[in-house]
């Protein structure tokens, strides 16, 4: 085995034995800690505190969040007796968004910057493209003036051939 999947075996059982730990045992439910403490009845997560009612109830998971009728927002613990539900919302909402946002600037930075260097290499390469152009364009014109001298040398004229047919004499 890799230690790769000796750490990924690793994480997994140390996440499930987490999960049972705080699950409550086969018999017991969150409405028998009603006369505990809020820390007592969050020991499990399948449970709410209710500050307002001072119950410990089972947490409603086929509707997310628990209904007003159950213990308003403001008044439910989950999870930390500590932080409320409307706060543990806001929160987790922000971080989500911080994290979103976050991975839109990277990715905007990182398409700017490979952007940039394509940019900067295409300049590059037309400046290239340019200085071979100019070069063409003069070996051209010595290769004209050379021609024309030739063309001086053995008294070969640059005119046109059809230029007798335009001036009948």
């Amino acid at each position: 085995m890799t230690w790769r999947t000796c750490v990924s075996l690793l994480l997994l059982l140390l996440g499930l034995s987490t999960v049972w730990a705080q699950t409550t045992p086969s018999g017991e439910t969150c409405e028998n800690k009603n006369s505990t403490t809020c820390e007592k009845c969050l020991e499990s997560t399948q449970c709410l505190w209710c500050i307002k009612t001072s119950s410990c109830l089972t947490y409603p998971a086929k509707t997310i969040l628990p209904p007003y009728s159950l213990c308003p927002l403001s008044d439910a613990r989950w999870g930390m007796c500590s932080m409320n539900f409307q706060i543990l919302i806001i929160t987790v909402s922000v971080a989500v968004g911080v994290i979103i946002i976050a991975f839109f600037f990277c990715l905007f930075c990182c398409c700017k910057c490979e952007n940039c260097g394509s940019s900067g290499f295409e300049r590059k390469m037309q400046r290239q493209a340019d200085k071979r152009k100019t070069k063409q364009e003069q070996r051209k014109a010595e290769m004209k003036v050379r021609h024309d001298e030739i063309r001086q040398k053995y008294g070969l004229s640059r005119v046109s051939p059809y230029a007798r047919f335009e001036n009948p004499a």
